[in-house]
């Protein structure tokens, strides 16, 4: 796939809304993918536009994001979270709705092997403590197993093998897109490595801290490994929000629309301020 360019999306939760602004300032400046790799909630989006590599993928992904599905995925009441907490003794939340806003968004029988633009999909494998890649056939068990967060969804089992969130193994997975040979990554991200991180000061923010440093130390190895000949960009998530930090954050959907727009004004001045041309196979086709 050498001379071609790659969109990694990385995981985040609700926070992932800002991939779509970035996914309208690509398109709008002509740059298009020749592959997609997504973890968590980047699988989720990554698929759509897999599926629909043009500008008119926005429609879809507002409607999937503002779904009845996706208000259900973290809408129960916290009474009925404990509930079915204390009776599986493993997670809070059902991932049928988000199964069902799959199967409406993608086609219930929906493979890789349909898709317009090839997409890798990463995940955690229990079993193996390894990470492992999605690449073709049924697509929608895929993401499911991608973005199983621990504790909020359950393990997903796909044949001998249960698989959990891909960001706990590589929640921006550059090196997927490396190993393809692609001459132009564009890395769309959730704002989270371009917070700070400080010494914690609780409980709470022990734990978040010790996630982020996990977290990108992945990020910084792989962004510090760049193969010589490789382009790489960081698009800009236009900011973070009061109560990103919070615990409930990713129930909070009331962000999505505000977290869209500052992404893509953001993305949109990136790619302008560098004059980054189009170099795909798609670009070049047009």
């Amino acid at each position: 796939m050498s001379g071609t360019t790659a969109f990694v999306l990385g995981g985040g939760g609700v926070r992932g809304a800002v991939e779509i602004g970035m996914i309208r300032a690509l398109f709008e400046a002509g740059i298009h993918p020749d592959l997609i790799v997504g973890t968590s909630i980047g699988a989720i989006n990554g698929a759509l536009v897999a599926k629909d590599p043009t500008l008119g993928v926005l429609d879809t992904l507002l409607d999937a994001w503002a779904s009845p599905e996706a208000n259900a995925v973290y809408g129960d009441s916290l009474v009925m979270q404990l509930s079915r907490l204390v009776k599986t003794k493993t997670h809070l939340n059902s991932p049928r709705p988000l199964e069902e806003l799959l199967e409406r968004s993608l086609g219930a029988d929906a493979t890789f092997e349909s898709l317009a633009v090839p997409l890798q999909v990463v995940a955690a494998s229990i079993e193996r403590a390894a990470e492992h890649v999605f690449d073709s056939g049924p697509l929608i068990p895929a993401i499911l197993a991608s973005a199983a967060v621990p504790g909020l969804f359950p393990p997903a089992r796909i044949d001998d093998e249960h698989f959990i969130d891909g960001g706990i193994v590589n929640s921006i997975p550059i090196e997927q897109a490396v190993t393809a040979r692609v001459q132009r990554i564009f890395v769309l991200q959730v704002g989270r490595v371009e917070t700070p991180l400080v010494a914690p000061s609780s409980a709470v923010e022990t734990a978040r801290v010790a996630f982020e440093i996990a977290r990108r130390h992945r990020f910084a190895r792989d962004i510090a490994t760049l193969p010589e000949g490789v382009d790489l960009f960081v698009l800009p998530s236009g900011g973070g929000m009061d109560g990103d930090d919070s615990i409930r954050s990713y129930r909070r959907l009331d962000t999505v629309r505000q977290r869209i727009d500052r992404a893509y004004e953001a993305s949109r001045d990136f790619l302008f301020e560098r004059g980054i041309p189009p170099l795909s196979a798609k670009a070049a086709e047009e």
